[in-house]
């Protein structure tokens, strides 16, 4: 069998890249179709699989090497499946932007809380920081503290600015790194201008809502000719929590985590039980209590945004 990793996912069909760069067209062999028992994708992009050639060309995917990372959303059905966004990475960047359109802090949490989940570092890339003026420079400021003092590295760039450029260059340099956001806040812009040669389409917003019209169809994985890949993502409109107890999720909030030894219950919700660090730490002000919202909504299954970030 040949061994490759999966640059493009169709739905049905994958686009397998070998070690000397030739492309191969796949499909899944049935057993691993059948296998597959808590995803709605068996083959993520970033895959390491081994595959035959038929007589047309056409591979057929036999088996997945394990994978040490993947993350996963929320399946854009009505089953309670998850997507393998994709898989193998070395970090996640997620695009925000507080304007055209707005990302709320609620679903930068459950990014963060599942990459966590995953064990996958995260960074949080600001972008349009030209349009950010006034009362939105402040909250950003505050923001870009608020998340670097929990140990999330923060940049605000512009995708236009060749020196913000640069410093992105050297933040996705010799990494596979997977990037993400809503549609509209500029993940092709900066990916076109990473690696100009690419030309990805990119999108108009919405006249009607301000919002990003989906670009990216398909999770894809580009190499970038100053060393490492970058897998793009379709954007995310809902990002849903799974495979996570309610006792569980606090374990992906690193200001929570390194409280919670001294809570006095190990199962604690970091909710209402007496003896909870966490909601000691709360009460003095050490715990931002946007992100102990958004906790709370997680834990509820909604999405929440504290009402100090609303427009």
């Amino acid at each position: 069998m040949m061994t490759g990793v999966v640059v493009k996912s169709t739905g049905s069909w994958y686009i397998i890249r070998d070690d000397k760069g030739k492309r191969y067209e796949c499909r899944m062999a049935g057993k691993i179709r059948l296998d597959n028992r808590k995803t709605t994708n068996p083959v993520a992009v970033g895959d390491i699989v081994h595959f035959d050639t038929e007589a047309d060309g056409k591979g057929v995917i036999r088996k997945i090497d394990p994978r040490k990372n993947y993350i996963i959303r929320k399946s854009i059905n009505l089953s309670k499946q998850g997507h393998i966004l994709a898989s193998n990475i070395d970090q996640a960047v997620l695009v925000v932007t507080l304007i055209l359109p707005r990302t709320s802090t609620g679903f930068i949490d459950r990014f963060l809380v599942t990459a966590e989940a995953y064990q996958i570092p995260a960074v949080i890339v600001f972008n349009k920081k030209d349009m950010i003026d006034g009362e939105l420079r402040i909250m950003q400021d505050d923001l870009m503290e608020m998340y670097t003092k929990i140990g999330y590295p923060c940049y605000e760039i512009c995708a236009f600015d060749k020196l913000d450029v640069f410093k992105m260059k050297e933040l996705f340099h010799n990494k596979t790194t997977l990037i993400a956001g809503h549609s509209g806040v500029g993940k092709s812009s900066l990916i076109n201008a990473l690696q100009p040669g690419l030309k990805l389409k990119v999108g108009e917003l919405s006249d009607a809502h301000f919002k990003g019209k989906h670009t990216t169809t398909f999770a894809e994985l580009f190499d970038l000719d100053f060393g490492g890949f970058i897998i793009d993502t379709p954007g995310i409109k809902e990002l849903g929590v799974l495979e996570m107890t309610k006792e569980e999720v606090g374990q992906y909030f690193p200001e929570f985590r390194a409280l919670m030894s001294a809570c006095r219950f190990n199962n604690c919700t970091h909710t209402n039980e007496p003896g909870c660090a966490v909601l000691v730490a709360l009460q003095k002000g050490l715990i931002d209590p946007g992100r102990y919202h958004n906790y709370m909504g997680i834990l509820s299954g909604e999405e929440m945004d504290w009402k100090k970030w609303e427009n």
